[in-house]
């Protein structure tokens, strides 16, 4: 893909579980981000213990949206991830999408690789690069590689591992409101103030352009916590203990609604009602349910 003179830089940050079958209001927004009819898509499925299955299930919706070329990058170890082969075929991308599954085996099998670093430079170049559920933390710089699930927030109730870095100062979770991950996020940012903490809904994306602007579409919403002014004895609590946390600030963000990620404050508001409606597959767990249904 040529380099544009001035490039917009993208980013579609899915919580998960996106509807796949209906109105596909999320990969739709990728495939036009990705060029539509001229887009050159790739899949990495790595974190998918189904890989052939997620291959076929994003290929037959975005060959449905009009994408003309879509392959696959699928490393099952750095030494496959350090192939030039493969860099190329991201380098060659206008659109790269990153599937759920095992967020940990992203990080171990792509972070600070050839492939991964051909990753950064199709985002900085702009192709859009998308990630859902396991595919959207590895876009983080610092990672939830595993926690616990809860509303309320405790001492190392979570383990944060490196990311691709493609959003700095944010830490990423999502299947937010689905399960219950308001307590091991909040917990996060509670003991490192100074990143944002970023909630993603199932069936919910984030744009980010330029790294700064974010706009929000799909059923759910995207909740952002600010903890930069807060209270918290963090720094003494024991293990598993609930941790006094004051003075955060909680942004709660549906479909419409655009915010400033530097600033941490909402920009605009555009009242959508999204189809809360959808059949969306849950993840790896219910891919073959989205691949047969989508042969029909």
């Amino acid at each position: 893909m040529p380099e544009r003179s001035d490039p917009r830089r993208s980013l579609l940050i899915i919580g998960g579980a996106e509807d796949k079958v209906g109105r596909v209001t999320i990969l739709r927004r990728f495939v036009r981000l990705a060029g539509g009819r001229k887009s050159n898509i790739v899949v990495i499925p790595t974190a998918s213990s189904m890989p052939d299955e997620v291959i076929e299930v994003y290929s037959t919706v975005f060959t449905r949206l009009g994408c003309p070329s879509v392959g696959s990058v699928d490393p099952q170890s750095r030494v496959d991830s350090s192939s030039e082969e493969l860099a190329e075929r991201i380098d060659a991308a206008s659109g790269i999408f990153i599937s759920g599954g095992n967020q940990l085996k992203l990080s171990q099998l792509i972070v600070g690789t050839p492939l991964g670093k051909a990753i950064l430079r199709a985002h900085e170049r702009g192709a859009v690069i998308a990630g859902t559920s396991a595919g959207a933390s590895i876009m983080s710089q610092f990672m939830i590689s595993m926690g616990e699930e809860g509303v309320t927030p405790r001492q190392r109730a979570s383990q944060l591992t490196q990311g691709l870095g493609l959003v700095p100062g944010v830490i990423i979770d999502q299947h937010f409101d689905q399960r219950s991950r308001y307590g091991r996020l909040l917990s996060l940012v509670a003991g490192s103030p100074s990143l944002l903490g970023m909630g993603i809904d199932e069936d919910t994306a984030a744009e980010i352009t330029n790294g700064r602007e974010m706009t929000i579409i799909g059923s759910g919403a995207v909740f952002v916590v600010d903890a930069r002014m807060a209270q918290t004895d963090a720094h003494e609590a024991r293990r598993d203990a609930p941790l006094l946390v004051t003075g955060a600030v909680v942004h709660s963000l549906p479909y419409g609604a655009t915010f400033d990620l530097e600033t941490a404050t909402l920009t605009d508001f555009v009242e959508r009602h999204a189809d809360v409606a959808v059949t969306a597959a849950k993840d790896q767990h219910d891919t073959a349910t989205a691949a047969a249904a989508l042969r029909h």
